[in-house]
């Protein structure tokens, strides 16, 4: 039982609209739409409509999941929806959010993004007090610690839950009478408020509000709880033991570029990563490419410090999902082999230097290395825009063992002859702080989780102990 509920660790995406004009559930539909890049093997949402909360969930994409008819048909003026993937084993129904509670008086809709690190220790104890579990996420231990609060009042059972939470966690629940959003107290996951004319939009992306017309308001922040009703808008906090540590893999590779997490532009941040790394890695070369899509930022960044020419070496196949993300490494094989190509025209002949965001197990690296040799590569030199890859996240992304890392254990010329390139070289960690430059001087690391590159994890670990 254990290795099947670590199995759901999922990197997700979240999208709320309360106080809709227009039928909400299209605002969601497009809001989820934007955030398609964070989660592709399930969607769901929830839409309220007077007193009544109606839910459809899936698996597959957005646009597989809902159609004009499902969506004229979930009317209502205010909505939550998620996209998920499954990290490990079964990917079913059962497990899409967001997840429909109803009892005699009430209903109540959450969906999550992160992932609880004392999940196994309070399903126990929830179990042994005769709560029965539905599903294998840790998402829904919430559900019922709120349904055993003894505050007479939801924010105050929420409060009181949050309290009993430990890693990374960015709710929206729905009621019949709010919305409600809910970040952990080290804000490791990105988390949004906008408006879009009368209406509140929360986000786990500002792209999602650029999708719809909505203009961003302000971030979330960690230990905060956020009140969206008639009323209008009301932000109180669970606690102020807090202290900022933002996933660094969302600046290096999870959020899409046209994001701004912070105040800071995800493509901006990744254009910086690139220039730092030009700065402490240089290589004489004829042109600059990128492992597409994630990549490209910074290899524009480390075309323009070096003044190598950046040219398209490498296509991607828009149609094949995220290897990263896929449960097997068998498919991730597969995948990779269908993902990229290389542009022979471009780097026959030529000493390239190709930049990769990351490298997380190999497998798209090497494949990308072994394409451009096969496309008349005279040489090939890696750079990646991000430190070495050691140690799991148990805060939300299917890294869950420092086993499956190809820098774990291994030096920098181990890496090198696995993956086959001429050279190689990793933007160092003070590289990537600078690079994202966050406006926190004062919080560690300037205020991002740097983890999985040192260990050094800002909350306990529970039961990955």
């Amino acid at each position: 039982m254990l290795a099947e509920i670590r199995g759901i660790n999922e990197e997700c995406g979240v999208f709320g609209i309360w106080g809709a004009d227009v039928a909400a559930s299209h605002m969601a539909y497009y809001g989820l739409h934007a955030l398609q890049h964070r989660g592709q093997q399930g969607t769901g949402m929830v839409v309220k409509n007077g007193d009544n909360l109606t839910t459809h969930r899936g698996l597959g994409l957005v646009t597989e999941v809902f159609n004009k008819d499902i969506l004229n048909h979930l009317n209502g003026t205010a909505a939550i929806g998620h996209v998920r993937y499954s990290s490990a084993g079964r990917n079913t129904i059962n497990d899409v959010q967001p997840f429909l509670f109803e009892s005699e008086n009430s209903s109540l809709a959450l969906c999550h993004n992160g992932n609880l690190v004392n999940n196994l220790a309070l399903r126990k104890q929830l179990e042994g007090k005769g709560s029965i579990f539905h599903t294998r996420s840790d998402s829904e231990v919430l559900a019922h610690l709120l349904k055993r609060g003894e505050k007479g009042d939801i924010v105050e059972n929420l409060k009181a839950s949050l309290l009993q939470l430990k890693g990374a966690f960015a709710f929206l629940i729905l009621t019949e009478n709010e919305m409600i959003a809910a970040l952990d107290p080290n804000g490791v996951r990105p988390l949004s408020i906008g408006r879009l004319g009368k209406a509140f939009v929360v986000s786990s992306e500002t792209c999602a509000f650029d999708a719809i017309g909505a203009s961003f308001q302000q971030d979330i922040n960690p230990g905060e709880v956020v009140i969206f009703n008639d009323q209008g808008m009301t932000v109180e906090t669970f606690t102020d033991d807090v202290s900022r540590a933002i996933c660094s893999l969302e600046f290096i590779y999870l959020a899409r570029p046209d994001s701004d997490i912070e105040g800071v532009n995800v493509h901006s941040a990744r254009k910086a990563m690139g220039a730092a790394l030009a700065a402490e890695a240089p290589v004489e070369a004829d042109v600059v490419t990128a492992v597409p899509d994630s990549g490209v930022s910074a290899a524009i960044g480390f075309a323009e410090a070096t003044r190598i020419p950046y040219e398209m070496g490498m296509i991607k196949n828009r149609y094949i999902a995220r290897t990263f993300i896929q449960p097997s490494q068998e498919l991730r094989e597969m995948g990779v082999k269908m993902k990229l190509s290389a542009v022979r025209s471009i780097v026959k002949d030529k000493r390239v230097v190709v930049i990769d965001d990351s490298i997380v197990r190999g497998t798209t690296t090497k494949r990308a290395i072994q394409r451009l040799y096969e496309a008349g590569a005279k040489e090939v030199h890696l750079r990646v825009s991000s430190p070495v890859l050691r140690y799991p996240c148990y805060y939300g992304i299917d890294i869950q063992s420092a086993e499956e890392l190809i820098g774990h254990g291994k030096t920098v010329e181990e890496m090198r002859k696995i993956i086959g390139a001429d050279s190689l070289a990793f933007l160092s960690e003070e590289g990537l702080i600078n690079a994202v430059n966050l406006p926190f001087p004062d919080e560690k690391y300037r205020g991002l989780c740097m983890a999985y590159f040192n260990g050094d994890y800002p909350t306990e670990l529970g039961d990955f102990s």
